[in-house]
């Protein structure tokens, strides 16, 4: 009897133990099933890139099918702008969720590690998630920033140009030119290549993939190929008024002026040669783009990868009598912003709505459902994902050093410098903003409406240096 009872109890034992592990094991595959079943996400982020990309129709003559393709398989954002108007303070609001005006980085020569950590990073969160994390180019200002943020990253890109197989046709600090080689000397192609390996690997989780394309930023050196899609004889220069400054306040003015490049490019003859070779850079750019999207339609992921593409902020050529960024008006703050989110997005959907790229951040996180930080100040625009007219009150806001904000909305632009100098126009009537509204006592209304949207938080600069001494270090770095 107590042999039986003992046979009894081990053989219950034995059935106990099987049910655990049967247990543990749908657990695991569980588990790994909901794991697999987030999406992946393949994150573009291109510096420089303004909205002369052929969806967008602001400039004929830019030729970008690829952009173009991947916009026509989701939705782009018409109205979308940077929350700063210059690469550094750019990366680190959009990557970290917090605002220049609340991080204290303004400008390039403020480092974003003054204000900003790790633990603040969007890659940073995904990973902690149980995201793959992989990178390759300029993601923060500099590259890929963070190591921790990281499972895995690409080699350092490096460009092969020097004097012996570049033409160079720079104007001053405007940097341009012919490259006689392929598209292997060009920086970007690397990142290309890398992304596109990595999208040909099997993954054992979901992967955040993000690439940092550095075209169309300058030197616009890039091979005759590119230039050649763009024949001088066909250039044409954008809008302009002869007299666009005159009704601007001094810091209006002065951003204008602040390098000396539009004299320099108008004295010189060859203002539509620097126009040339700034669409040549975005040809490129696209071309590197498509080889990516190409890699990803061949690929196992293709279905359930979330794609972001954004331009990191404007750029101007001529228009206001100014070029490159560092302004707070339409051509130095609009950039393409293009989602694809399978089950989500409609093909060739467009959204009107004003929208910044703080908004990048928390809309990852919701549509990954990954937990999203408090510190976060963008608002997630899924529900506009899924459908464009739904009802949005937010707007887009752009700050350009301390107590320096644009405030976009559907149809007003609104920008108050430190010293109280006020624009204002209106894009219904006056899409290239050569008329200044702001002392017209019947916009006074709407002037104190847009202001609502201002920070009410202004913080100092993180590395402590003023306005001027932040005025003369850009001045100081035309390269950048």
């Amino acid at each position: 009897m107590v042999l039986s009872f003992h046979r009894t109890w081990i053989s219950g034992v034995k059935h106990t133990v099987l049910l655990v592990a049967s247990v543990v094991t749908l657990t695991v595959a569980s588990f790994s099933q909901e794991k697999l079943s987030q999406p992946n996400i393949l994150f573009i982020a291109v510096d420089d890139l303004n909205h002369w990309v052929g969806h967008l129709g602001r400039n004929a003559q830019t030729k970008t099918p690829n952009l173009d393709r991947l916009a026509s398989r989701g939705i782009t954002f018409t109205n979308a702008h940077c929350s700063a108007p210059v690469c550094n303070p750019s990366r680190a609001a959009l990557l970290s969720g917090k605002r220049p005006s609340t991080s204290g980085v303004y400008d390039n020569g403020i480092p974003y590690v003054s204000a900003i950590k790790s633990s603040d990073s969007l890659f940073t969160q995904f990973k902690n998630a149980g995201y793959e994390t992989l990178a390759m180019g300029k993601l923060w200002h500099g590259g890929i920033g963070f190591e921790d943020q990281w499972t895995k990253t690409g080699s350092k890109e490096r460009e092969s140009i020097n004097e012996s197989n570049l033409d160079d046709r720079s104007i001053a600090g405007i940097k341009f030119g012919i490259v006689n080689a392929g598209d292997d000397a060009i920086v970007d192609t690397p990142t290309a290549d890398f992304g596109i390996e990595e999208l040909k690997r099997k993954h054992d989780r979901p992967f955040l993939l993000a690439l940092g394309f550095h075209k169309p930023h300058m030197p616009w050196n890039v091979p005759k190929k590119y230039y050649d899609l763009h024949p001088l004889d066909q250039i044409e220069l954008p809008p302009t008024q002869p007299n666009d400054l005159e009704d601007l306040p001094e810091a209006g003015r002065n951003m204008a002026k602040a390098l000396g490049d539009h004299e320099a490019v108008t004295k010189s003859g060859r203002w539509k040669e620097a126009i040339q070779g700034y669409l040549a850079a975005i040809s490129y750019l696209d071309g590197q783009v498509g080889r990516v999207l190409d890699a990803l339609d061949e690929s196992a992921h293709k279905s359930n990868t979330i794609i972001v593409l954004f331009g990191d902020h404007g750029w101007h050529l001529g228009e206001k009598q100014h070029w490159r960024k560092f302004a707070l008006w339409e051509e130095s703050t609009r950039a393409p912003l293009i989602w694809i989110v399978p089950g989500t997005t409609n093909a060739g959907d467009r959204c009107d709505r004003p929208v910044d790229f703080l908004n990048i951040y928390p809309t990852l996180c919701q549509l990954a459902k990954v937990p999203a930080p408090k510190h976060l100040e963008g608002r997630s625009i899924v529900g506009l994902l899924s459908d464009p007219k739904s009802a949005w009150d937010g707007v887009a806001l752009t700050t350009f050093g301390q107590n320096n904000h644009a405030v976009r909305d559907d149809r007003w632009r609104y920008i108050r410098y430190a010293d109280g100098g006020e624009e204002l126009y209106d894009h219904q009537s006056d899409p290239y903003e050569w008329t200044n509204l702001a002392k017209l006592p019947e916009h006074e209304a709407k002037k104190r409406e847009l202001a609502k949207h201002f920070p009410k938080i202004n913080v100092d600069p993180a590395d402590g240096s003023d306005g001027k001494k932040q005025a003369r270090q850009r001045a100081q770095r035309v390269k950048q």
